[in-house]
């Protein structure tokens, strides 16, 4: 698990490096481009995910103390907040949509720094399109405990599945941590 998250680190971190250096390149066009992120939306998917921190942290805790009932709780609260943050997630890129601030066909935005907002909505996308993709494996992952937990295959002796999917949840908090800073509140200024 740790290789695996190593190797993540390096992929998120060709993104941040990427993005780091167009922001220096154009820190008007990424203040202009960021002024057109939901900030609250933002703040309230940072809430969700800290929340779902704490509940994963309480399932792994459950899962080693042979807490059932306790897992069972604890991994469906974290479903349902993983599911929450990208429900919230699709309302933000509908608005991008609507608003065509989208790469590609749907790219509407005109003005001077146009060319390099579209390098600013290009990084946004794609990272927060990367996190996101990770979000939903990490929702099929809860899926997948939950349905073990049910049928009563982890105990306070084998709860190892639990423990290695908890560093993977807390990865891709971590990863979101840096992200809505970076993109939602930095870029502005």
């Amino acid at each position: 698990m740790w290789a695996f998250l190593i190797q993540e680190v390096m992929f998120f971190g060709g993104l941040f490096l990427a993005y780091a250096i167009y922001r220096a390149s154009y820190p008007e066009a990424f203040a202009h481009g960021s002024h057109h992120l939901d900030v609250t939306l933002g703040a309230f998917n940072t809430a969700v995910l800290i929340a779902s921190s704490l509940t994963m942290a309480l399932a792994v805790h459950a899962a080693q103390t042979g807490h059932r009932a306790q897992l069972i709780l604890f991994l469906f609260l974290t479903l349902l907040l993983g599911s929450t943050f990208l429900g919230v997630k699709a309302i933000e890129y509908s608005h991008k949509w609507h608003e065509g601030l989208v790469p590609g066909l749907q790219w509407r935005l005109e003005g001077p720094d146009a060319r390099h907002q579209l390098i600013f909505f290009s990084l946004y996308f794609a990272m927060t399109g990367m996190h996101a993709l990770h979000m939903v494996v990490g929702a099929i992952g809860l899926i997948v405990l939950l349905f073990f937990a049910l049928q009563g295959k982890y105990s306070a002796e084998y709860n190892t599945p639990v423990e290695m999917f908890g560093l993977y949840w807390h990865f891709v908090d971590i990863v979101w941590i840096f992200l809505f800073p970076l993109l939602y509140l930095f870029a502005r200024h």
